[in-house]
């Protein structure tokens, strides 16, 4: 089932996050990505700012080949860059597992990247891929793209469901189990102590929910 993921990367972690140097308070959105021959080519826009020479804004970085300005209207400048693929970074992960970016936003604090997979195993070989490569992701929100939320998910937190899911596609609950709680835990960027605290919680929500929904059922 197609399934939608955000994940988050410290601003200083991110080339274009070298503007919130200069400009703290600028807003950077990812356009749109075009894969080209030994490039990836994004295009992106900057909002909340007036500068004379926006391109001079973004400090050179071993990854970037190439800046320049597209168009500008009031505060908000389209750019376009190109940085090499052999660069170990988020958009050469994205383009090598490709992974379709639906939004990437970027401010002081960190950037966000929200991003969609066939299966849940695309947005677990992305993540896999980034810790491979040391890129900080951190995983915030995971979730299956269905016309209605139904009440068993409405009753998870996104961190149990998170766990839950993860421990459920890695075989956490086979017998014998194919994955240790300690290995979830790594996957997840948590203790082992919490992911036992968000699936013994999740499962009692989903215990909850379902014996309630049921017990309506037979009145």
């Amino acid at each position: 089932m197609a399934t939608e993921a955000t994940f988050t990367v410290p601003s200083s972690q991110f080339p274009l996050g070298t503007v919130f140097e200069q400009l703290p308070d600028v807003t950077v959105t990812l356009e749109r990505i075009i894969p080209a021959q030994d490039v990836v080519i994004p295009y992106f826009w900057v909002r909340g700012t007036v500068v004379d020479d926006i391109e001079e804004v973004f400090s050179a970085h071993p990854g970037v080949r190439n800046i320049r300005l597209v168009d500008s209207v009031a505060d908000e400048y389209l750019l376009r860059v190109e940085w090499a693929v052999e660069y170990s970074g988020v958009l050469s992960v994205l383009t090598e597992t490709e992974i379709p970016l639906i939004e990437a936003v970027g401010t002081n604090q960190e950037w966000t990247f929200d991003v969609r997979g066939d299966d849940r195993s695309d947005i677990a070989s992305f993540q896999r891929r980034c810790r491979e490569r040391d890129v900080p992701v951190t995983l915030t929100s995971l979730h299956a793209l269905t016309p209605v939320e139904s009440d068993t998910e409405a009753a998870l937190t996104e961190s149990q469901q998170e766990a839950l899911v993860l421990a459920f596609d890695r075989g956490y609950f086979e017998i014998p189990r194919e994955v240790t709680m300690a290995e979830v835990g790594d996957e997840l960027g948590i203790s082992q102590q919490a992911v036992a605290s968000r699936l013994r919680r999740g499962i009692k929500r989903i215990l909850g929910s379902t014996l309630s929904e049921t017990s309506h059922a037979d009145r």
